[in-house]
């Protein structure tokens, strides 16, 4: 077998099917599963692509976005759940799912991750989708069934047929198949975009020249000559984006945006199943329509009276950005991999670039102010927060994330960066420098009061490198810092069981009996502000986290617990800041130092990511800090 053969079956779709309805309809009896409406199909195809626990509180992650998007677990959740709920024939069916957020938080990557999923999932024998053969529409073939029939089939089967044949199949079951429905033909059919089959997009054009024929087809003007009529079925092409989206999905963009004709044919559609055609009665239509728009053309919409019965029909889910920090650095860690060439990204260069994008979607609070939201939202609790002071930040600000800056803007300016770099590599500093230039193209002259901000977020972002930074040259200096500060832990926790016991400890030195040393526990403590007060709290509360990491089998780093590490950190840079301060400000190093800040280079090219160039950048940016720092 030849390899490009190889390639080709590989990438071959399901066998096909062809065959009548007196066939299919034993195939529906044992699989009622093939009667299901767009809903049910899309909510199995989603369901069918796996489900994951994400974190504990939040509801599971649906495999089918883990790659494409993050932070908005409980958006898609949501989703989801809609058409759970429209896949058991609630009411919520019968409306226009409508996503409204800034520009860019992921309204049509959400669409369109699902429209691929329904295409994939149509290719599966779970997903199989029959139709009456050559129909426009790719007709429901129990749509064939008469009024008796279904009533037996819903009293006897649970099955439930809703709709009735569309114009061109009723002509074709009369004078092509003479009335008899056993030998219509039906075949298997493959939802695709690109071949205009179950999956559609309908966008706004110039509201001059905005038609409806768009959504609904028009007259085929040379057919019309062969059959005379304009209400002749075969003289109308039912290819408007509402006749390919039946029994799928049809998008819906900027649809706040289009003409009033079209808004009712659309809302038609919704209400009654059915789409208003031309010269024609109405025709049954089964889809899921998924409309997105920003929030300044949504409250235009709310505003105007006249919409109210649109209102009604619609289903609002708000589509923020992000808000969690990690998250973000994925986002952008994606958008970087689709492109070609980009160089080497030093660490902590898209965390810095997503801190400034996260602080700019905060509100403002006494209580939670931004920089603290981009911690607590991120799950990293310091010192006294825990997460209900997550849920409740969150819960005094429902405008987070409806505002602010968007993913684009930031790739838009390391894109930059990386390009304008002289070497192949960006690190925070450059980053953040491009972050403060791209406001001169995102943000006009007329709105400094919204550029001020922004720039005061990338002072703050700049202080949280600077910790970051001095940690990380810090534990490159030590040769083996998880072994000195595992090391400083245990001595840590033997003293303070000792001290809470009131008991005796022994010397790992000596071997002799000592009592444990107070000036050391407190040493470690008064690093994190633990008052005399709470020292006996403090410690009670770490040997408990100890014991439970036992009882689970899972052993307790000095990184276990976010306070024990600060401090742990603090001590050992603390006994380092002489030599590091030395070696690094330095002019003009000697041969002890030279070798030092070699060994140091490699450990940060080894271990924490860098290159030779920004491992170089980052030196010579701690120099500055302790040399400013004296």
């Amino acid at each position: 077998m030849s390899e490009l053969r190889e390639w080709l079956e590989q990438a071959a779709g399901p066998r096909e099917w062809h065959g009548t309805f007196a066939a299919y309809f034993p195939m529906v009896l044992a699989d009622p599963t093939l009667a299901r409406g767009a809903h049910a199909l899309l909510y199995d195809a989603v369901r069918a692509a796996g489900t994951r626990p994400v974190q504990e509180n939040r509801p599971p992650r649906y495999e089918v976005f883990a790659q494409q998007i993050f932070g908005i677990d409980d958006v898609l959740d949501e989703i989801v759940r809609v058409f759970h709920s429209a896949s058991r024939g609630l009411d919520i069916r019968r409306r226009i799912l409508l996503l409204v957020g800034p520009p860019g938080s992921a309204k049509s990557t959400i669409i369109t991750v699902l429209k691929r999923c329904l295409e994939q999932y149509t290719r599966t024998d779970a997903g199989a989708v029959y139709a009456i053969a050559s129909c426009p529409m790719h007709e429901d073939p129990l749509h064939l069934l008469p009024a008796p029939a279904r009533e037996r089939l819903l009293r006897e089967r649970g099955i439930r047929v809703e709709g009735d044949l569309c114009p061109v199949c009723a002509h074709r079951l009369e004078h092509e198949w003479n009335g008899d429905i056993e030998s219509v033909a039906v075949d298997r059919v493959l939802f695709s975009e690109q071949g205009r089959l179950g999956i559609a997009t309908f966008a706004p054009s110039d509201p001059n020249v905005q038609d409806v024929s768009d959504l609904v087809g028009s007259m085929d003007i040379v057919a019309l000559q062969r059959w005379g009529v304009e209400s002749h079925p075969l003289a109308y092409r039912f290819d408007g984006a509402l006749n390919v989206a039946n029994r799928g999905l049809c998008e819906l963009i900027e649809w706040l945006k289009t003409k009033t004709e079209i808004q009712f044919t659309l809302l038609t559609l919704a209400q009654e199943r059915q789409i208003k055609t031309g010269r024609f009665a109405l025709i049954s239509a089964d889809e899921v329509l998924l409309a997105h728009t920003n929030e300044a053309e949504y409250q235009r919409f709310v505003a105007d009276r006249k919409n109210e019965a649109l209102q009604s029909r619609t289903y609002l889910i708000k589509v923020p950005y992000n808000l969690r920090w990690s998250d973000e650095v994925r986002i952008y860690e994606k958008l970087l991999a689709e492109s070609r060439g980009m160089g080497h990204v030093a660490p902590w260069t898209l965390e810095a670039a997503a801190a400034w994008a996260l602080l700019s979607r905060y509100e403002k609070s006494e209580k939670y102010p931004p920089a603290l939201k981009l911690k607590l939202y991120d799950g990293r609790f310091e010192g006294e927060y825990r997460p209900a002071h997550a849920q409740e930040a969150r819960e005094q600000s429902p405008r987070d994330g409806m505002q602010g800056v968007s993913p684009r803007q930031v790739i838009n300016a390391l894109s930059q960066a990386l390009v304008a770099s002289e070497v192949p590599c960006v690190n925070p500093v450059d980053a953040l420098k491009a972050l403060r230039e791209s406001l001169e193209h995102h943000v006009g002259s007329d709105t400094r009061q919204t550029a001020e901000p922004l720039t005061a977020h990338i002072a703050s972002v700049r202080k949280e490198y600077d910790d970051w930074a001095l940690k990380t040259v810090s534990k490159a200096f030590i040769a083996a810092f998880d072994e000195a500060a595992q090391s400083l832990l245990k001595k840590y926790l033997d003293m303070a069981e000792a001290s809470l016991r009131r008991d005796k400890m022994r010397d790992p030195v000596t071997g002799d009996w000592i009592d444990p040393d107070e000036r050391f526990l407190k040493s470690l403590e008064d690093l994190i502000g633990v008052s005399e007060a709470s020292r006996k709290a403090f410690r009670e509360e770490l040997l408990v986290r100890v014991a439970g990491c036992l009882r689970r089998g899972e052993e307790f780093r000095y990184d276990s617990h976010p306070r024990m590490r600060e401090a742990i950190e603090k001590r050992l840079f603390a006994d380092l800041q002489g030599t590091i301060r030395t070696t690094v400000s330095t002019k003009v190093p000697d041969e002890e130092q030279k070798k030092r800040l070699e060994q140091v280079r490699e450990r940060l090219i080894a271990h924490e990511g860098f290159c030779g160039h920004c491992s170089e950048a980052l030196l010579r940016y701690v120099g500055y800090l302790l040399e400013r720092t004296g």
